[in-house]
C-alpha cells in the first residue's frame, strides 16, 4: 500500500513469546481521540484499536493473535483472495481512523512487531523523515482520476463488408487496423492533455499502471490511471477542472472519472519514488 518497509519481526508461530503481537496501521502527529479509536474495527479476532505514543509521533495499533499473524499463518491466509480482501479492508479502516484528526503515513498492510516497545523503537529511528513527510501531507488529500478510451464500434464488421476476394479482405483489415491505431493515438493524446491540465492544480502527481479490463469490469480500455495530491483549499478548483475536462473529453469519446478525497497512500512514501512534484 505504501511507505515504510514492513518489519514482520514474528518469524514463525513457535518463536512468538506472547499470545499477541502489535500490528501498526499508521503513524500520525495528531492522534484522534482515544474513544473514537477504541470503537473502530480492526482485524477480526484482535483487540480494540489504540493509540501508542512514540515521542512526538503516535501509532495506531492493535493487538492481534500471534497464531493468526505469524509468518507462515499470515502467508497462508493472504494467499486466499477472500482473506486478502478482509485484511486489506481492516487495514484501511485502521488508516482512516488514524486520519481522523490530521495527516497520516500509512504503514504497509500487516506491519507487525513482537510488542509495543519494538514498534516504538522502529518508528522512533525514522522520526525525522516521518515528521517531514507528515508536514508535507498536512491539509492535503489524494484524488484518483481514470481515463478510458473509446471502443471501435465499427471494427467488428469492417472486415466482413464488401467483396469477398482475398485482396479486398486484406485491404479492409489493414484499413481497420490503421483506423483503430489512429483512434487510440487520438485518445492517448486526449488523456495526456487531461493529465497535463490537472497537474496545474496539484502539488504532486503520480501515474499508476492502467488497470486491465478484467479488473475494471469494463470492455473499454483504461488509458491513464493517475493520482494527484491536492491542497484542501484548492479542492473545489480541482473538482471543477476535472468536470470541465470530462465534458470536453466526451466529444472525442474519451471518458474521465474521478474519486476522492482519499488518504494520500500514493504520496505517503519516504523513498521519493512514488510521485512527481508539479508546478501549481
Amino acid at each position: 500500500m505504501s511507505t515504510l518497509p514492513a518489519d514482520r519481526t514474528c518469524a514463525t508461530d513457535s518463536d512468538l513469546p506472547h499470545p499477541t503481537v502489535t500490528c501498526v496501521f499508521a503513524v500520525t502527529d495528531t492522534p484522534p481521540p482515544d474513544e473514537a479509536v477504541s470503537v473502530a474495527q480492526g482485524h477480526d479476532g484482535g483487540g480494540a484499536l489504540r493509540v501508542l505514543a512514540a515521542g512526538p509521533l503516535h501509532l495506531i495499533v492493535q493487538d492481534v493473535p500471534a497464531a493468526a499473524f505469524g509468518e507462515a499463518a499470515l502467508a497462508e491466509r493472504l494467499n486466499r483472495p477472500e482473506e486478502l480482501e478482509r485484511c486489506a479492508r481492516a487495514h484501511h479502516r485502521g488508516v482512516e481512523t488514524a486520519a481522523m484528526a490530521g495527516p497520516v503515513v500509512p504503514m504497509p498492510m500487516a506491519t507487525l512487531y513482537l510488542d509495543d516497545r519494538n514498534a516504538v523503537r522502529a518508528l522512533t529511528d525514522r522520526e525525522a523523515s516521518l515528521r517531514t513527510l507528515l508536514d508535507r501531507l498536512r491539509h492535503r488529500t489524494e484524488w484518483a482520476v481514470k481515463v478510458h478510451g473509446p471502443t471501435s464500434a465499427h471494427a467488428s464488421g469492417a472486415a466482413g463488408d464488401g467483396p469477398a476476394d482475398g485482396r479486398s479482405y486484406l485491404r479492409r483489415v489493414s484499413e481497420r487496423r490503421r483506423t483503430e491505431r489512429e483512434e487510440r493515438e487520438r485518445a492517448l493524446a486526449r488523456a495526456q492533455a487531461v493529465d497535463r491540465e490537472l497537474r496545474r492544480h496539484a502539488v504532486a502527481a503520480t501515474r499508476h499502471r492502467p488497470q486491465s479490463e478484467q479488473l475494471t469490469g469494463r470492455s473499454v480500455p483504461q488509458l491513464l490511471n493517475p493520482a494527484y495530491l491536492v491542497d484542501d483549499e484548492r479542492r473545489a478548483e480541482f473538482v471543477r477542472a476535472v468536470g470541465e475536462l470530462a465534458r470536453d473529453a466526451r466529444r472525442s469519446a474519451v471518458e474521465v472519472t474521478m474519486s476522492g478525497p482519499w488518504v494520500p497512500y500514493s504520496f505517503a512514501r519516504l523513498d521519493g519514488d512514488a510521485h512527481q512534484e508539479v508546478g501549481a
